[in-house]
């Protein structure tokens, strides 16, 4: 079992969440129960699903939460393009988020990638 707040993954997929918080909490109040919602549950899934990789005991369970913490941070980054093009955000602000995510998402796949090395899988 691993400490999931060690994971530098897990402590940059942290600061992501805290920002999504922060950006959709100045969207327009109707979309509450809509993408703020939804970009709120993709966005703190992804941190969730390390920790819960951590707590599991092993290295292939750790990776299956991470695989499935990628699908939600590919979840948020079309999320972002529908806000970019709604006009939520503005096109820096969409940039800044964009960036921070796809810096995520490598980061992320190369610890998928250190797992599947440590495993022995293809």
């Amino acid at each position: 079992m691993r400490d999931f707040k060690d994971l530098e993954v897990w402590q940059e997929a942290h600061q992501l969440v805290l920002k999504i918080y922060n950006i959709t909490s100045q969207f327009p109040p109707e979309e509450k129960y809509g993408l703020i919602s939804q970009m709120r549950n993709s966005s703190s899934s992804v941190p969730t699903n390390i920790a819960e990789g951590c707590g599991r005991g092993s290295d292939r369970e750790l990776k299956r939460f991470c695989e499935v913490a990628m699908g939600s941070a590919s979840e948020l980054e079309y999320q972002l393009i529908l806000v970019r093009d709604l006009n939520y955000l503005s096109f820096d602000q969409y940039s800044e988020l964009n960036e921070q995510l796809i810096r995520f998402k490598k980061r992320l796949n190369s610890f998928i990638q250190y797992l599947i090395r440590k495993l022995g899988d293809s």
